[in-house]
């Protein structure tokens, strides 16, 4: 398969968002109209897939869902969007999770609150099953760590088999403060650690985060830390810091999912050879364009084939 043909694949969540814009957000046990409302096919993975879409990449998706209505929306977008979901992975228990989201413009802020609906994660043995030829890039969603760690042995045994030019290349994102996920830092060759994690290890910038945690990745990699309205840091071998101012919107919008935006953005430009300062202030702009808009629609308006 020829190297501009391969896929980008993003392994993890998707769920629904039903998304509520308010004008300001609710006082508890109230009752209010909201401004609009809309279902989302949403979680971090699936919304990267979205993203790497509109920009003009071939993403496929990998993750687990149950049969139902939910689904049924899910797989009608991720078709909408030409998303490869060869790689689902239908589940007999538990159910599609689904997302209670309050955007507010006013404020710029979005609350989220996720229904666990006990569906399993997607496993090695789930993994084994995937044609790894048709992929340049790997990124996974830090879940269900352990067995993402194994997943990823996986694509280092199938790298060790081919040709430089046809290896693939590893990216984690690890975002939520919880002790068995910080095992994945040493397993990508692109690692992204939150504001969030990185405020959990007491760290107060980007920079001083990517200093603090840089120790903990393999060698050769490249660490990216955002940190929202102050833009981005990358961290690679050589040691020097690489940065990104934000790019806000006149009026911001929409900022659920922007994180996800930039994450995608910088895998976008990195798996097109771009550098990594070019990398991440593509992902500045594209994530803070994204701000001024609901949804992702846009970005194909602003971005595609940048």
């Amino acid at each position: 398969m020829e190297e501009e043909k391969k896929k980008i694949l993003c392994v993890g969540l998707v769920c629904v968002d039903i998304i509520s814009v308010v004008d300001k957000y609710p006082e508890e046990d109230t009752d209010s109209r909201c401004l609009s409302q809309r279902w989302q096919r949403g979680g971090n993975a699936s919304n990267m897939c979205t993203v790497l879409s509109l920009l003009g990449a071939s993403p496929a998706f990998m993750g687990s869902l149950s049969a139902g209505h939910m689904a049924d929306f899910i797989m009608a977008d991720f078709s909408r969007r030409t998303i490869d979901v060869s790689a689902v992975v239908w589940q007999v228990n538990g159910q599609t999770p689904c997302a209670c989201c309050l955007v507010c413009p006013s404020s710029g802020s979005r609350t989220v609150i996720l229904s666990d609906t006990k569906l399993p994660d997607v496993t090695e043995e789930d993994f084994s099953k995937v044609d790894l030829r048709q992929f340049k890039w790997i990124h996974w969603e830090g879940r269900n760590a352990e067995e993402q760690v194994k997943m990823i042995q996986q694509v280092m045994m199938y790298n060790s088999k081919v040709p430089q030019q046809q290896r693939i290349t590893v990216s984690v994102e690890i975002e939520k403060t919880r002790e068995p996920l910080y095992q994945l830092f040493p397993h990508g060759d692109v690692v992204f650690v939150s504001k969030d994690v990185a405020r959990h290890f007491g760290f107060k910038s980007a920079e001083a985060a990517l200093r603090g945690l840089y120790h903990r990745v393999r060698q050769g990699a490249v660490l990216v830390c955002a940190w929202a309205a102050e833009g981005a840091d990358a961290l690679g071998p050589d040691g020097l810091i690489v940065h990104s101012d934000a790019f806000p919107p006149k009026t911001v919008v929409d900022t659920l999912g922007a994180g996800d935006t930039f994450n995608a953005a910088v895998i976008y430009t990195l798996s097109n050879g771009g550098s990594l300062q070019e990398a991440l202030t593509f992902g500045c702009r594209v994530a803070g364009r994204k701000c001024g808009f609901h949804g992702y629609d846009s970005i194909s308006e602003n971005f595609a084939d940048n």
